[in-house]
């Protein structure tokens, strides 16, 4: 059988945000705990422009396989001064021997990442982003405490 039709993608827009130093809680049962917290950050685009607040963070577990897993929040504040909640989870895979070495202090200085934000706002002017489904595709750069992602709507 033959898809429907393939989806399409349409870019909302791109940001970068700079991270604290990583809060490292340590093995627990689920994983690695790193806790990563946003200082700030901006994001341009043809649907979005505006900042990322010193608020929110990713909350990562590094699964004993390797695969990072997200869970990031934070609030966006669009040109017009809007807030506007985000949302995500998603995927970074640090190789079959990630969980290892970082438990060792090896990072890469780069590591691709994958994820499906949701957006929340009570701005009139942005309850569209609710109809949304979205992804995203990013990357970390821990060298340089800064992470990047352009943002998609599926259609």
């Amino acid at each position: 059988m033959n898809p429907i039709r393939p989806p399409m993608l349409e870019h909302l827009f791109s940001y970068q945000a700079v991270l604290r130093a990583p809060e490292i809680i340590g093995p627990v049962p689920e994983g690695i705990r790193v806790n990563f917290y946003v200082t700030g950050g901006t994001m341009d685009g043809p649907r979005l422009r505006g900042t990322i607040l010193p608020v929110g963070g990713d909350w990562l577990t590094i699964r004993s396989d390797g695969i990072g897993v997200l869970d990031v929040r934070a609030t966006l504040k669009a040109a017009d001064e809007a807030l506007i909640f985000v949302a995500y989870h998603g995927i970074g895979d640090l190789g079959a021997d990630g969980y290892e070495k970082f438990l060792r202090g090896e990072r890469p200085p780069t590591l691709a990442l994958r994820t499906v934000p949701t957006f929340r706002s009570s701005a009139p002017q942005y309850q569209w982003l609710h109809r949304l489904l979205c992804v995203s595709t990013g990357v970390v750069d821990f060298e340089r405490s800064e992470v990047r992602y352009d943002v998609f709507a599926v259609g």
